[in-house]
């Protein structure tokens, strides 16, 4: 099963894509980025076109995406729903399903603890993919993450587990 796994924001929508569940490999991980300067509509659309290319070229079977957390900043959580929103499109106009995963539900999976530190769920993405460092950006290793969950999830669902 190959999961595109998503981390959604406007100025960077980190992206990871693995294969696995076994074995678990690593196909590509990066960042789409947008000019701060650009109108909104602009850069939705430019993420919407780097997904879309994407999905084009990995044909993922399904992609995972980080729930939206709310936190004191109405701003910052209004574009990262709207980036999401971006996602939730690309994977829909290649008829994907998509999972969304809670940030404990990612880090209970990738770490086994659902209050793991940043650094100590980078570490596990380093040893599940078998990478020499962490991936960067941040946004890059979450999206990771995100897909490393998903293929956790999607075994033991396969499993009969959950």
């Amino acid at each position: 099963m190959r999961t595109l796994g998503i981390d959604p924001g406007t100025a960077l929508m980190g992206f990871g894509l693995v294969e696995g569940p076994e074995p678990l490999r690593l196909i590509e991980y990066g960042c789409l980025t947008t000019a701060s300067g650009l109108a909104l509509p602009r850069r939705l659309l430019l993420l919407y076109q780097g997904l879309d290319d994407l999905i084009r070229r990995h044909r993922p079977d399904q992609v995972a995406v980080e729930q939206l957390y709310f936190s004191r900043n109405t701003r910052t959580a209004m574009a990262v729903g709207q980036a999401r929103g971006v996602a939730l499109l690309a994977a829909a106009a290649h008829g994907l399903e998509v999972a969304e995963y809670s940030p404990q539900q990612v880090k209970q999976a990738v770490a086994g603890f659902g209050g793991a530190t940043k650094e100590q769920v980078q570490e596990m993405i380093r040893l599940l993919l078998r990478l020499p460092s962490v991936p960067q950006p941040d946004d890059a290793a979450d999206a990771l993450a995100i897909a490393i969950c998903h293929t956790q999830f999607a075994r033991a669902a396969a499993l009969g587990i959950v």
